[in-house]
């Protein structure tokens, strides 16, 4: 299938030096608020690129759940595929793809998992079937059928028909700690605007780069 001719002019006003913060998680803030006024669905999912020991790229959509200037947190299981990477090679790469807005946010850093009483916090505020959820998974490993999957769903009910559902040993977050971060937006005939904010030691280096 040729879908080379499948294309659109990127019209906006464009991205300034001037109007950007000079903290890039200020400017973030400023663009996710802004992406949840256009009512874009779930802004918070972002692109989670991991690479393990074999040198193989993966990736994934998960939800961003908080972030603030120590970094951007995401929660998983520890035994699923991407927490095997991260354990082999503790980097990520994010990607926020609001393309109604012509706008993307890339983010490249350093992962470190949460305290577990961040991580008890959150799974606490979690809905009583995703915690559910979050016991029955052996997440990324192979199984037989669904219906497996409903009967351990099942007995979990059973055994916390009672009471707060307590937080797993194999579930938590981790935190990417933002090195890297460029904020793209498009204009027309491809010429878009791009900020990169580099992590210095004395705060953040900002260079416009070419489309």
């Amino acid at each position: 299938m040729d879908i080379s001719d499948m294309r659109r002019d990127f019209e906006s006003e464009g991205l300034d030096r001037d109007a950007l913060d000079n903290n890039p998680v200020m400017q973030f803030q400023t663009w996710f608020g802004d992406a949840r006024e256009a009512g874009i669905l779930e802004p918070n999912a972002m692109s989670l690129a991991t690479t393990g020991g074999d040198g193989m790229p993966d990736i994934r959509t998960v939800l961003l759940k908080y972030f603030d200037e120590s970094g951007f947190v995401f929660y998983t299981n520890y035994g699923s595929r991407k927490a095997r990477e991260l354990a082999e090679n503790p980097q990520a790469a994010l990607l926020f793809p609001w393309l109604t807005l012509n706008r993307q946010v890339r983010i490249q850093g350093r992962v470190e998992k949460v305290s577990k009483s961040e991580s008890l916090r959150y799974f606490a505020s979690r809905p009583r079937g995703s915690q559910i959820g979050a016991w029955v998974s052996e997440q990324s490993r192979a199984i037989t059928s669904r219906g497996l999957l409903e009967q351990k769903v099942a007995e979990m009910k059973r055994r916390f028909s009672e009471g707060e559902i307590p937080l797993p040993d194999f579930w938590g977050g981790y935190r990417v700690v933002p090195e890297r971060i460029e904020f793209w937006q498009g204009r027309p005939s491809r010429l878009h605007d791009r900020f990169e904010y580099v992590k210095q030691d004395n705060g953040w280096a900002i260079d416009r780069l070419q489309p």
